[in-house]
């Protein structure tokens, strides 16, 4: 370790050794200053300084110096600023980018204090007792009088972020453009990409930023980056379109279907219509601003609800009522958008209901990007296209005008657009029709045409070209520039080109394999199962009839035939659209014929019609919702066969048969398939498989008893799990070498009934440690190793029972406790969930097990001070011993989980930290809840969509408010989704929400409003 990092006094060292090591230390940072991410030209300038500071420091130390109590301090000083600025410079290399832009103009201060804190150490030197050079003496007066007045100027561009952010944030935007500009603008200020993903993957480490802050207790900081987070999370880039669709249907299925009418308050006393820009006036009362603003320009000097004189340079901004008035309007329109869905039906008798629906709809995609972004997620675009086709011209105008709007949005918003069935061609045929649609069809081709995955399926609608080029040579300049900038848009190249010739083969291809005689069938069929397809290909052929063929070949050709035709259709049925195809058209019990023969001979064919059905099974996983679902075994004759066939067949055919049954368990017809495999007792065989010599039978066998023993009632389980089994599933867990193998055998075990018995055997097999040894001991888990990982989770409940006190002992003892505390801000939703149920079972005995503080005896000056109790509990708390959620930490954690998107795991932590408020501790627990700030998610939890969650907040607030200070901090922020729950809850709901609202003086206890 370098002297620099260990100097704690400057008389440790002699002078001369000091003064090198600082001096050592400065070139470090001057290094190391070269590969900052931000402030480069800063950390330049300060560099300079110490570039100059070095040789001064280097002077004195060919002098004859000692110490002295101003060198002492002068080192002290150089040592502790030198030793800041390698903090510092390392920050500036490792650290996110955008996090570092966040707090650039802190890093600016810090440069500028550790400048002027080396200049207050230049001037500590003893100059006057050293024989140096008036020159020397002369550039230390100037260092000093240059770092003392040392600014770092902050670039513009960070500057204009800066106040973007700020101005974003107290102004509450929420437009998805403004975060989209800004995060632009962020990614070229620090030097990153703007590519999507890699701005999401910038943002995300942003965020893992944000989590250090908390970790290190920085909450100041982490409240400011939580604003920050908030505005950015608005932009395109830092969510993916999935996430966003989970997050609106989250919150908008916690809404209901009916509006909710405006409360009072939201009102204005003189417009009486609902608040803007709410005012509060020196008189108390609230107004909007222009109304207020024009009754004192009138003259009038009194309030006009309480008639007392009003001080006219007092109107404070009621940021509170604005945002409730802001979230009424958004809640409002969420539910009008999703409401009118269902009236888009373009029957001659209801085009005017339609129309007017659309001219709304197109209102409010004009006013905000998030009204715009709403209607794409209520999936309207399908709608929009089908009103294309409507006979009223009217109607296809409205739809073609509100597609143009939402396409200008965004790429994704374009791709939705063209993924719609029949999308591209429905717009064209606009091409064909009167002027104005045509101007408002080629408007949206052109802005379509912008985004490079939608571009190439313009030009190839049949009649698009020639539509265009007479367009760009009419009389309508408008519409002639967007015909021919489209038109260079869609310019051909070569791989256009290309993919014709391809096509023009295929068609060749299929055509032989129809009409051909059988020697040139079979040659065709073997062309189709070695070339190498795209799935582009795929779709391509099986449109173009290829199955009928090859069907044709299965059925009816001789063994070479047979080979080469199963072999093309297991080339195809790898696309997912195309094994759907194959199931509806009849392929499935050919093929189960040929798999039901024993021809041992042609193993090869059996590998090969395993392999396909294998393949038609994953098609039937992603089908799309629709009236009929495609499923690949129809009787309950084939389910049986084809399963007695994983303990007859060799390892390639056993491998893709459980591969087949666990897709189909993943599939719509998953309970059927599950029901039937439960009535074949032997498919516990699959235990003995999970033991065999192949690993990928192995791993398969192991994949498909989870599946299978997941949805087990307890009754089977119990009848053919034994001591055995779980005995075999440890032995794969300790010596597998294959880790889904490992992982699917815990998820068995996690899967398990909790019952005294089983959890007997898991002990008695060593089964704890083993456990405990796939959770991680430190934020540091591999992500790869989540499923792993949440299965031992899951698996580590069999111990915590609260039933069972020595069960929980014996876990507690190996250390658990603290890894599920860890777990709760470093694991996915579903550790989090799992290590919530379990701590909640541990916090159910701490007050049974809580040591009480030994009574204080003799002389009290005598004595040891006594120890401190427990918050909640009031006695001596251990977490090895009485499981206290206090005393390991886990409160402050459980309440971060509350902001979880998962209800389930919302609830699993609020019930660990409800064991806090349990009977007589309501006052002790409530006080360590609110400094934790868990009162608020829980009061968010009105809102929530799920009903439990929803009411396990109404019942602990009912207690919570019992208290006079938490009723008076946290009433007022839970009146309005109290309010709401009167309105739309069930009728336990409404009556304890207004019984809460009464306790908070918000009704009377008579009121009959509700």
């Amino acid at each position: 370790m370098m002297a620099l990092d260990v100097i704690t006094s400057a008389c440790s060292f002699p002078a001369d050794e000091c003064l090198s090591q600082i001096v050592e230390g400065m070139m470090e940072v001057v290094y190391a200053a070269n590969n900052v991410l931000v402030k480069k030209e800063s950390f330049k300038e300060f560099s300079v300084y110490l570039e100059r500071v070095a040789p001064v420091l280097k002077e004195l130390n060919k002098k004859d110096i000692s110490h002295s109590r101003s060198l002492n301090s002068a080192i002290e000083i150089l040592n502790q600023e030198i030793k800041a600025a390698k903090q510092l410079t390392a920050d500036c290399t490792k650290r996110n980018k955008v996090y570092l832009l966040m707090n650039s103009r802190t890093i600016i201060k810090n440069l500028e204090d550790i400048a002027r804190e080396i200049s207050r150490a230049l001037g500590l030197l003893p100059l006057a007792s050293l024989d140096l050079s008036a020159g020397i003496i002369e550039e230390i007066e100037k260092l000093r009088d240059s770092m003392q007045r040392a600014e770092f100027k902050a670039a513009i561009a960070e500057e204009e972020i800066l106040v973007k952010i700020e101005s974003g944030i107290q102004e509450r935007v929420v437009d998805r453009s403004y975060a989209n500009k800004l995060l632009f603008h962020i990614a070229e200020a620090v030097g990153i990409s703007t590519d999507r993903s890699a701005l999401k993957k910038e943002f995300e480490e942003f965020k893992s930023e944000i989590e250090n802050a908390r970790l290190r207790k920085d909450q100041a900081e982490a409240i400011q980056m939580d604003q920050i987070i908030a505005l950015l999370e608005r932009a395109d880039a830092a969510s993916s379109p999935k996430e966003k669709e989970i997050k609106y249907f989250t919150k908008r299925k916690s809404l209901g279907s009916q509006p909710l009418e405006p409360l009072q308050s939201f009102y204005c006393p003189i417009t009486r219509d609902v608040m803007e820009d709410p005012v509060e006036t020196s008189s108390g009362q609230t107004f909007e601003r222009s109304a207020i603003e024009k009754w004192l320009a009138d003259g009038h000097e009194m309030c006009p609800l309480t008639m007392t004189p009003l001080d006219t340079s007092i109107l404070r901004p009621n940021k509170t009522l604005r945002q409730s008035i802001e979230e009424w309007k958004d809640r409002n329109t969420m539910i009008k958008i999703a409401s009118m869905k269902s009236k888009l039906v373009s029957e001659e008798e209801e085009e005017e209901e339609v129309l007017q629906c659309l001219e709304q709809l197109e209102d409010l995609c004009e006013q905000r990007d998030q009204h715009r972004e709403w209607v794409i997620l209520e999936n309207y675009i399908p709608q929009f296209i089908q009103l294309l086709g409507a006979k009223n011209p009217d109607i296809r105008n409205r739809a073609l005008v509100i597609l143009c709007i939402l396409a200008k949005d965004s790429d994704y918003a374009k791709e939705r657009v063209a993924n719609v069935d029949n999308a591209i061609e429905s717009i064209v045929r606009s091409l064909g029709r009167r002027i104005g649609e045509r101007k408002l069809a080629v408007a949206l081709l052109l802005e379509l045409s912008k985004c490079n995955l939608v571009r190439d399926g313009i030009g190839r609608v049949q009649g698009c070209i020639l539509l265009l080029v007479t367009m760009a040579s009419s009389d309508d300049n408008q519409a002639a520039a967007d015909a021919q900038e489209l038109l260079e848009n869609l310019s051909f190249s070569d791989p256009n080109i290309i993919q014709m010739a391809k096509a023009n083969y295929f068609k060749h291809l299929l055509q032989r394999l129809s009409t051909g005689p059988e020697d040139v069938k079979t040659i065709m069929a073997s062309t189709l199962a070695e070339l190498e397809l795209t799935d582009h290909n795929k779709a391509s052929l099986f449109e173009g009839g290829a199955l009928g063929p090859l069907l044709h070949l299965v059925s009816c050709g001789d063994i070479p035939m047979k080979k080469v035709a199963v072999k093309a259709l297991q080339n195809l049925s790898s696309l997912p659209e195309n094994g759907l195809q194959m199931i509806k058209e009849g392929a499935v019990q050919p093929l189960l014929g040929l798999l039901f023969q024993h021809i041992s001979s042609f193993s090869s064919l059996r590998e090969q019609v395993a392999t396909t059905i294998m393949h038609l099974a994953v098609s039937t996983v992603s089908q799309e919702s629709s009236p009929t679902l495609v499923s690949l075994l129809e009787s309950d004759d084939d389910i049986f066969k084809l399963f007695s066939l994983i303990n007859l067949a060799g390892p390639d055919v056993q491998q893709n048969i459980l591969l087949a049954f666990h897709a189909l368990c993943q599939s719509p017809s998953a309970s059927n398939i599950k029901a039937k495999l439960t009535e074949v007792h032997k498919k516990f065989f699959l235990v003995q498989l999970c033991e065999h010599d192949d690993p990928n039978v192995r791993a398969n066998a192991v994949k498909l008893l989870y599946c299978l023993i997941e949805d087990d009632n307890e009754a089977i389980i119990l009848e053919h799990v034994g001591q055995k089994c779980i005995e075999t599933l440890l032995r794969i867990i300790q010596f597998s070498n294959v880790e889904e193998v490992i992982t699917y055998a815990m998820g068995i075990i996690s899967n398990l009934p909790e019952k005294h018995q089983i959890t007997q055997w898991l002990l008695d097999a060593g089964a704890l440690p083993v456990i405990s040894k796939f959770l991680p001991d430190s934020k540091h888990s591999d992500p790869r190793k989540n499923h792993l990982v949440e299965n031992a989770t899951g698996a580590m409940r069999h111990f915590t029972a609260s039933t069972n006190p020595e069960w929980q002992k014996r876990a507690a003892e190996a250390g658990i406790i603290p890894v599920l505390v860890q777990l709760l801000d470093f694991g996915t939703t579903m550790m989090k969930k799992c290590a919530a149920i379990s701590l909640a079972r541990f916090s159910e005995s701490s007050l049974a097990l809580s040591r009480p503080i030994p009574k204080h005896k003799g002389f009290w000056c005598f004595s040891v001070p006594p120890e401190t109790g427990c918050p909640i509990h009031e006695g001596i708390c251990a977490v090895e011993s009485s499981f206290c959620l206090v005393e390991a930490d886990a409160v402050g954690p459980l309440v971060r989980v509350l902001q979880d998107p998962d209800p389930g795991t919302c609830e699993a932590s609020l019930d660990a930290l409800l064991t806090l408020i349990d009977g007589v501790k309501l006052q002790n627990g409530s006080k360590v809840l609110a400094e934790a700030n868990a009162i608020p998610p829980i009061i968010g939890f009105l809102g929530s969509s799920s009903l439990r969650l929803q009411e396990k907040a109404l019942n602990t607030l009912e207690r919570i408010f019992r208290l006079p200070e938490l009723k008076q901090k946290y009433g007022s922020s839970a009146q309005m989704p109290l309010v709401d729950l009167t309105q739309r809850g069930n009728s336990r709901m409404k009556s304890l929400s207004a019984r809460i609202l009464a306790h908070l003086n918000v009704l009377h206890e008579q009121s009959s409003y509700f």
